[in-house]
């Protein structure tokens, strides 16, 4: 009785919701990812019933300030009606039709010239996924295929960044960079190697930001020579690390990568399935950075998450080989190009385009979030705070330090991140812990004011986490 009644209080966003029996329906059969599934039952799932604008609500009522746009993706917004009547028009006219066979449908390649309009110059062709993961799955694919086409078979390795976040598939997880990811699965799976992030506060001691740039920049040469530059087939990275903390690289650093790049011929992949879409303050984060990708990979924000897309952007000698040389290409999906996701990316991208959101992220909101957030790093628990575009991350430190990237960090067992990030959800703001540093990327509708109200709230649940730990006996 309590399942069918949970059920039925989902279909309606005014119903009476009784939290405990969602909570007991969805530890009986839902599992979450990247979970620790005891303790979620301990707890119980924050049951969300309804969104709009940048705000979400839960089954108990309380509205929560999305400060992670969903999951980096909601950029447009919550409520865009008209985002929901295009996928309703495109699902009574052609709800689905797969894109094998030589068939197409009109969603799918509008979306394509769409995209190629957008993206930086040299981007004619686009590949269609399902997501992320996907996309750099289909980009690895790419690599590999062209180096065959190339005659050239041997350049087989791929080199990432240790951090990195690429996904969550056996491909995606191995060029990512996540330990924790990896133990659990055997990875990487071979000819995927790793060196390390540009992350000045971790490795740019001692350092200006430039100079560590080029340093952080010059391990990848050091692992191209290592490796053997006839062995190496590409080099792929987020311009920003979004999952990975929000970690900004200096200035000095994509152009080294890129130079290198040219000089050994490997390819260059860029994700940007978080950076993408305006969430930087361009429509591609690599125009921000003096990148020239062969490759991009891209999802989120591309339908501000309102229905499941990701692709491929190709460029240049990849396209050629792949379309004019390669014959078949053994790769796809059953919902590459479905025309649904299609349609409503479509009307996503006109709203961002109409609506000038890219542009007033760079412009007013973007450039106030840095403010505001600035301000946070006076507080007696903030290391530092950086942002860029609608993207931004402070440190929590158990002692703060002189220098802007000093501070003493807490224990990481102690998991103070997570302490923290309680204290947001339950005071009506969402703020995503990974370890000590808090971070934020929120949607790109999201006003100067309701910048100023998200701070402040940040601003509180860091004085609650401060009395928290302070009581643990955990400053000193």
């Amino acid at each position: 009785m309590a399942k069918d009644m949970a059920i039925e209080n989902g279909l309606s966003a005014d119903a009476k919701f009784d939290t405990r029996a969602l909570q007991q329906l969805d530890s009986a059969h839902y599992l979450h990812p990247f979970t620790d599934h005891a303790a979620l039952r301990a707890r119980g799932a924050r049951v969300i019933v309804r969104a709009d604008g940048i705000y979400l609500w839960d089954s108990d009522g309380q509205r929560i300030l999305d400060g992670m746009s969903g999951l980096w993706c909601v950029n447009a917004g919550y409520g865009r009606a008209s985002i929901v009547e295009a996928a309703a028009r495109q699902m009574a006219t052609l709800p689905f039709y797969n894109s094998f066979f030589n068939t197409t449908n009109v969603p799918a390649l509008q979306l394509a010239a769409r995209l190629a309009e957008l993206a930086p110059p040299g981007f004619e062709h686009v590949f269609f996924t399902s997501s992320g993961s996907e996309a750099n799955d289909t980009a690895l694919r790419m690599v590999w295929r062209y180096w065959q086409i190339m005659d050239q078979p041997q350049r087989r390795i791929v080199i990432s960044r240790r951090n990195a976040y690429h996904g969550s598939t056996v491909a995606g997880a191995s060029l990512g960079g996540m330990a924790a990811m990896h133990v659990q699965g055997s990875m990487p799976i071979p000819d995927i190697h790793h060196i390390e992030q540009p992350n000045f506060a971790d490795h740019g001691r001692g350092m200006s930001e430039a100079q560590f740039g080029l340093l952080a920049a010059d391990w990848l040469e050091q692992a191209i020579l290592d490796l053997g530059p006839d062995r190496v087939a590409a080099f792929i990275g987020e311009p920003v690390q979004g999952a990975g903390g929000v970690i900004i690289p200096p200035r000095t650093y994509w152009p080294q990568i890129q130079r290198i790049c040219d000089k050994y011929g490997i390819l260059l992949v860029a994700d940007e399935v978080i950076c993408g879409f305006g969430q930087l303050g361009s429509w591609f984060g690599c125009e921000q950075f003096g990148m020239r990708p062969d490759l991009i990979s891209f999802a989120k924000g591309v339908t501000s998450g309102y229905m499941p897309l990701g692709g491929v952007l190709v460029a240049g000698r990849v396209a050629h080989a792949l379309v004019e040389q390669g014959g078949d290409f053994n790769h796809g999906f059953t919902y590459s190009g479905h025309p649904v996701a299609c349609a409503a990316a479509l009307e996503n991208l006109r709203i961002l385009a109409d609506e000038g959101l890219v542009e007033r992220v760079a412009q007013e909101t973007g450039p106030h979030l840095k403010t505001a957030f600035a301000s946070l790093a006076a507080h007696p628990l903030v290391g530092h705070a950086e942002s860029i575009g609608m993207a931004a991350a402070l440190n929590l430190v158990r002692r703060k330090g002189a220098a802007l990237h000093d501070g003493e960090p807490f224990a990481r067992a102690l998991g103070v991140g997570m302490l923290c990030r309680q204290h947001m959800f339950d005071n009506g703001v969402i703020m995503r812990a990974v370890g000590d540093r808090m971070i934020v990327a929120p949607p790109l509708v999201m006003t100067c004011a309701q910048i100023d109200e998200m701070v402040e709230r940040i601003r509180i649940c860091l004085d609650l986490t401060l009395e928290d730990v302070a009581g643990r006996g955990w400053l000193f």
